[in-house]
């Protein structure tokens, strides 16, 4: 089951964000809520109301006051109450001590709905007042007052939900769009050189060297790491290099006791331990030239030249042909055409189609025949006899020291070195059942004037 995959950078900044501003809001709302400056906790409004439940009218069509709740509350609360209630005949009911400058201000606003009567910024704090005619049980009636009383809790909610809705969710709304918008376009630019770091990492691979992460435009907290992953890279690239010195002194000291050896082994008596060991002294001489040409694809240019397939291959069969014969094979050259051209590297050609019938003289089983076929279309063929290769191997004998036996010959090199050689020259190597049943080696290669690269480059 495949994990899911971790949210990116962009959608967690902007979660975060939008969070965090919500929270923010909330709290200094919250807090002007709670202070008064946003919703009023006692008010004038709220005198009106209870006075507007209050008033009455007798039979005579007196005005008056009766004894609700809220207006005993009220007079109780609010020690200093006064208003006045009076209707459009002149008829009032007035109660405590009225400001003088509001005392005669009723008649005046007959024509007014409504007003709210105060004072300039910087006046001397003076008692303010709230005018509003209403209809009430004792008619249409204007109300004068100016102490304020607590709201209820159903006003109360009103005003918050009414707050909600047009301030808050406004707010909030075009905060988190401005989020999205800015963090997009922020976080795209932010990321640019990251992005460009990503890219250049897919670049690395094992035959490719050198490649360094940009810090460039990469912020100040990821280039830590993206610094300490290019040393990681340096790190690697010299381990890598001081193994590829390895192999090519390796393979160049053992040459030359390898040459004294088979020198030796020459001046032998003739005899079938005689062949052993020429045949063993054979192999490490292969191991050493696959080593050589391992290295020698490192990093230089192949020399391109015209070549005769088919006169390439003959010369292979020619030199394999002791090795071939002794190991208990017949190995023969069947060529479709005369002369097939192809161009490139003929020693590294040389040395791949060597390497793929070393492979089948190793594990063929020791018996058999052993044929190189070349064809008009550039095909390169070797067939044996063997066993074959099971098909859940197939995928794993180029891999470089892949050996599908532990014991068996040969370091795993072969094959490796063959399919680099092979796409070097713009080709591809495959594996097939050959006819009779055992393995079938092709190697593909453009044919001269086909459109080739003009170098071969590692």
């Amino acid at each position: 089951m495949t994990p899911p995959a971790p949210p990116t950078l962009k959608r967690r900044l902007i979660r975060q964000l939008v969070l965090l501003q919500v929270a923010i809001q909330l709290v200094v709302i919250g807090a002007l809520v709670a202070s008064g400056h946003l919703v009023n906790f006692s008010s004038p409004e709220n005198t009106i109301e209870i006075l507007q439940e209050a008033v009455a009218r007798d039979a005579g069509g007196t005005l008056s006051m009766r004894p609700t709740q809220r207006l005993i509350a009220l007079r109780k609360t609010v020690p200093h109450l006064w208003f006045s209630i009076r209707d459009h005949q002149g008829r009032q009911v007035v109660e405590g001590q009225i400001p003088p400058e509001f005392a005669r201000i009723g008649d005046t606003l007959d024509a007014v709905r409504q007003a709210r009567l105060g004072w300039n910024a910087g006046d001397p704090p003076r008692q303010a007042a709230r005018m509003r005619w209403v209809d009430s049980a004792a008619g249409d009636v204007q109300i004068l007052t100016g102490p304020d009383s607590p709201v209820t809790w159903r006003n109360l909610g009103l005003a918050l939900l009414l707050l909600v809705v047009e301030l808050v969710l406004p707010i909030m709304a075009i905060t988190v769009t401005a989020t999205l918008l800015a963090t997009h376009f922020v976080v795209k630019r932010t990321l640019t050189g990251l992005n460009a770091a990503a890219a250049r990492a897919g670049q690395i691979d094992a035959d490719q060297r050198g490649v360094r992460l940009p810090l460039s435009d990469v912020p100040g907290e990821v280039a830590t790491l993206v610094g300490a992953f290019n040393d990681a890279l340096q790190r690697l690239d010299d381990g890598h290099a001081r193994h590829e010195r390895f192999l090519a002194d390796a393979a160049h000291e053992l040459r030359t006791p390898l040459a004294i050896l088979n020198t030796r082994l020459e001046n032998l008596p003739d005899s079938a331990e005689k062949h052993r060991l020429l045949a063993d002294a054979a192999r490490l001489s292969v191991l050493a030239g696959q080593l050589l040409d391992l290295q020698r694809m490192k990093g230089h240019a192949g020399r391109l030249q015209r070549i005769d397939l088919v006169e390439m291959a003959r010369d292979v069969v020619a030199e394999m042909a002791p090795l071939a014969l002794a190991a208990g094979y017949e190995i023969s050259l069947e060529a479709q055409a005369a002369s097939v051209e192809a161009e490139g590297d003929r020693d590294a050609l040389a040395r791949a189609l060597t390497n793929l019938v070393q492979n089948a003289i190793d594990h063929a089983g020791g018996h058999g025949s052993v044929v190189v076929r070349v064809d008009a279309a550039g095909h390169v063929d070797v067939i044996d006899d063997g066993p074959g290769i099971p098909q859940a191997q197939r995928a794993d004998v180029f891999k470089p020291f892949y050996r599908a036996h532990a014991t068996g010959p040969g370091a795993g090199l072969g094959l490796s070195l063959v399919r680099e050689i092979v796409r070097q020259h713009g080709g591809d190597v495959s594996l097939h059942d050959g006819p009779q049943g055992g393995a079938l080696f092709r190697m593909r290669l453009p044919l001269a004037g086909a459109g080739r690269p003009t170098s071969l480059h590692p």
